[in-house]
């Protein structure tokens, strides 16, 4: 089977998909200044175009893995969450404590969703 590497770099790709699954991770992008629900939002905004380029939206994430560096921010977060994902909708999840790449980052987030059909 065919392993899709969507953008790939030396280090990374945007997505990578094989048997219909896609894997790929967010940090927030164009605004570090902003809060745990603003960075969230940016993550989740992001996703939404990732998601895209593969057929699938984000009633097709299965799940996400959350690291996030302060737990204080968890509900925060979680109320971003509970806003972008229709009742039944939402994903299987682990929510952990990390320290990131960049110490502006509050959060960090990998997703595994189902690609369109093209990449099954």
């Amino acid at each position: 089977m065919k392993i899709h590497r969507i953008n790939p770099t030396k280090r990374w790709s945007d997505v990578t998909v094989f048997n219909g699954i896609a894997n790929f991770v967010e940090v927030p992008e164009s605004d570090l200044s902003a809060d745990i629900k603003g960075q969230t939002q940016q993550i989740f905004a992001q996703a939404e175009e990732m998601l895209a380029t593969v057929g699938a939206d984000k009633t097709r994430i299965l799940s996400v893995t959350i690291y996030i560096t302060d737990f204080a921010n968890l509900e925060a977060l979680n109320e971003v969450w509970d806003d972008w994902f229709e009742e039944g909708t939402a994903p299987s999840r682990a929510c952990v404590k990390a320290e990131l790449a960049d110490p502006d980052y509050l959060v960090e987030m990998a997703f595994v969703a189902a690609a369109g059909e093209e990449y099954r």
